[in-house]
């Protein structure tokens, strides 16, 4: 998983947006306390914005260069679907070779 410690080269800011009690936001709730510590230790500048707010389906936003913002809703993904969808928008991300 080497593309974990890039994410600060490919993301200007990652927001993970889930519910604080909704079942929907439990594999979102359980991603950030199982893999947030590693995401910042392996990219100590990058802002990782964690948003609880009730009743709001559980969502990721990558923001990257220029402004430019993509999202996935994670509703009915599991933990490892999450972190599938991260290293998609990290890849999303990833400058382009000339």
């Amino acid at each position: 998983m080497a593309w974990r410690s890039q994410l600060s080269r490919n993301l200007k800011e990652l927001r993970i947006l889930f519910c604080q009690k909704s079942p929907s936001s439990a594999p979102a709730r359980s991603f950030v306390e199982n893999n947030y510590k590693d995401l910042k230790t392996l990219n100590p500048k990058l802002p990782i914005l964690i948003r609880e707010c009730s009743g709001i389906e559980p969502q990721m936003w990558a923001r990257y260069d220029m402004g430019v913002e993509r999202g996935i809703r994670l509703e009915g993904l599991s933990e490892p679907q999450i972190l599938k969808a991260l290293e998609d928008l990290a890849k999303a991300g990833a400058p382009t070779k000339a």
